[in-house]
């Protein structure tokens, strides 16, 4: 199993940065190019929104396996704001940072887990993953 990469996400640069990890090792794992763009476009959103919101954080990107699948976790953590109401976060078209609201609800629905958890003045932490079919 490769191992996980921790990438600093402060800027532009970054997120590009992560997502062609992300890419790379869903390619490594053998996942579908359709699936590894999949993955890239959780990767951009969460970074995009570390780099909006927090300023700085981090994304971890990892292989998993349980019994005989095989997957990738990615993590997005941050010591920004927090998010004051996740449901409301989470409803599509809902946006504090001005954009189109499709952040956090369309990368609960391109990947197979989701989670997060975020309190306000400490942070947020969004740990996704996708199983290859």
């Amino acid at each position: 199993m490769p191992e996980e990469k921790r990438i600093p996400i402060a800027s532009d640069v970054d997120i590009v940065a992560a997502r062609q990890e992300g890419r790379s090792l869903a390619a490594e794992l053998g996942f579908s190019p359709t699936d590894a763009v999949v993955i890239a476009t959780a990767i951009s959103e969460l970074a995009r929104n570390i780099v909006q919101y927090a300023r700085v954080g981090e994304i971890v990107i990892r292989a998993v396996r349980e019994g005989v699948r095989e997957g990738i976790v990615v993590v997005a953590r941050d010591d920004g704001p927090g998010i004051p109401d996740i449901e409301k976060a989470m409803q599509d078209g809902f946006s504090t940072g001005g954009g189109l609201g499709f952040g956090l609800p369309g990368v609960k629905r391109l990947m197979d887990t989701f989670e997060i958890k975020s309190r306000p003045g400490a942070g947020t932490t969004v740990t996704v993953a996708k199983w290859r079919s």
